[in-house]
């Protein structure tokens, strides 16, 4: 191009299925807060808003974790969001928890959208092609904008097996230099967005060793990025999570450069207007469950959340539940991120969904103190390994039962410094008794007589919050770092 463009590019990523204005955990000086944010339907007037002022000079753009997480969305496998996304003005997406009711169901999902799902990383294991096109380019403003798609690279390494059976996962960094240079050459792109969710610290990993990316959405790790990130030439940013935020970019171009931006991390608050045919949309969803989600199951003395790394509240009432369900002396969970916080006072059934929407049978196994030990330092070195590539998502594992000093700086498998088991220094030869949920939550590498109790987590939260009465889940140190 020649001659000089404006360009308005916005993100939404994270937004795991809340479609409607929910609880949101703010930072507020030394503590927290807990305030209504979010809408698809104020998501969708703000980028409609945009789009007639600026017509045609207008990019939308999902970084995936959008169909999955909340009740009505899971239970209907991502069917209940499609009417809603295919109304707000979406230009492009990639993937994660979109795999989660298994790559058929997806790939039929993602062919009634009305926009691409992008992956230079997902192959057919059986061709070895690309499952889904690899970029896509626009015109806008007057530019060729080349948009390439990166999906979660631990959706075949981490994640339950059903997500990937057929496919492959690479990091797409080896991939991404040769779309860039198609892009540039052959299709003649003025701009490169990349669409990535691989996380964050991965995200400028890949920034610094790839060349020619003018602009990288990134995923995942759900950071709030109020100041752009500049690597590499490359613009990052990451806008939160569960549509509580809207990430807006304005270029200018010249000759193909780009020569200034402005940045905005949008709070999607109360005050907001909203669109009337996704906000219709968004009430037909959850029209059909609505009285039976709001069904009062308990009530809770503690803020509840999951924005804490090393262990959260939340978590702490999920174990609490495994711990009096099955007996056991410690119980372990994942360390999921998404789940809007729930504020003290009363516990809907609709908030259990939220906590744990893939509602997993609980599970207990015997684990010795050395197969504790080394499933630990194996996840902190997940969380917190030094080569960002070698991360695999979440944070910490969830635990209760247990104490846990840690050094974080320290290198693989040499992180933990001492750990107690109710209240007395672990043995490695003595065999604890364990409870947890999902596959992460006790690999099966580790312990011995894994067996399902034939109860699920949501009945374990309920039948515990009937019993207690009042609970609450505060921090209690389990996992510190020293």
């Amino acid at each position: 191009m020649s001659g000089t463009a404006e360009l308005t590019l916005f993100q939404l990523n994270d937004s795991h299925g809340y479609i409607a204005p929910h609880p949101e955990w703010f930072w507020d000086g030394a503590a927290g807060a807990i305030r209504t944010a979010g809408g698809h339907a104020r998501i969708a007037a703000l980028i409609a808003a945009e789009r007639r002022r600026h017509p045609g000079a207008v990019l939308a753009l999902d970084n995936g974790d959008t169909l999955h997480g909340t009740y009505p969305v899971v239970h209907s496998e991502g069917e209940a969001l499609l009417p809603i996304l295919n109304a707000m003005g979406l230009d492009g997406m990639t993937a994660h928890w979109e795999f989660a009711y298994g790559p058929a169901r997806f790939k039929a999902l993602a062919q009634r959208l009305n926009y691409p799902m992008l992956a230079i990383n997902c192959y057919e294991e059986a061709s070895g092609e690309l499952a889904y096109p690899p970029y896509v380019v626009y015109e806008a403003a007057g530019l060729r904008v080349g948009v390439i798609g990166i999906a979660a690279t631990i959706v075949d390494k981490t994640m339950p097996p059903s997500f990937s059976k057929g496919l492959r996962f690479t990091l797409g960094n080896e991939e991404l230099p040769g779309h860039i240079s198609h892009l540039r050459q052959e299709e003649r792109a003025d701009l490169i967005v990349v669409v990535s969710h691989l996380g964050f610290p991965q995200e400028v990993r890949l920034a610094e060793e790839v060349e020619g990316i003018d602009v990288l959405l990134s995923g995942h790790t759900h950071n709030r990025i109020y100041r752009p990130v500049l690597v590499n030439g490359a613009i990052i940013i990451q806008s939160g999570c569960h549509g509580s935020f809207l990430g807006r970019l304005d270029l200018q171009l010249e000759g193909g450069k780009v020569v200034d931006w402005r940045h905005a991390l949008i709070t999607v608050t109360e005050d907001l207007p909203e669109d009337p045919v996704v906000r219709e949309r968004v009430e037909a969803a959850l029209a059909t469950d609505r009285s039976d989600l709001a069904e009062q199951v308990g009530e809770t003395r503690t803020p509840l959340h999951r924005y804490t790394v090393l262990e959260a509240p939340m978590d702490n009432l999920l174990l609490q539940a495994l711990q009096s369900e099955t007996g056991a002396e410690v119980a372990f969970s994942n360390g999921w991120r998404y789940g809007a916080p729930i504020p003290p006072g009363p516990i809907t059934l609709n908030d259990l969904w939220n906590i744990i929407p893939v509602n997993p049978p609980v599970s207990t196994c015997d684990l010795t103190g050395e197969e504790i030990w080394d499933m630990m330092e194996e996840n902190l070195e997940h969380t917190f390994a030094r080569n960002p590539y070698d991360q695999m998502g979440g944070y910490v594992k969830r635990c209760l039962g247990l104490n846990l000093y840690a050094k974080i700086e320290n290198p693989a498998g040499q992180r933990i410094q001492q750990i107690f088991v109710g209240g007395r220094p672990l043995r490695r030869e003595q065999v604890y008794h364990a409870a947890y949920v999902t596959s992460q939550g006790v690999p099966k590498e580790y312990g011995a007589h894994h067996e399902q109790i034939g109860v699920r987590a949501i009945d374990a939260l309920r039948r515990y919050l009937a019993q207690s009465g009042p609970v609450s889940a505060e921090i209690r140190g389990s996992i510190v770092a020293v």
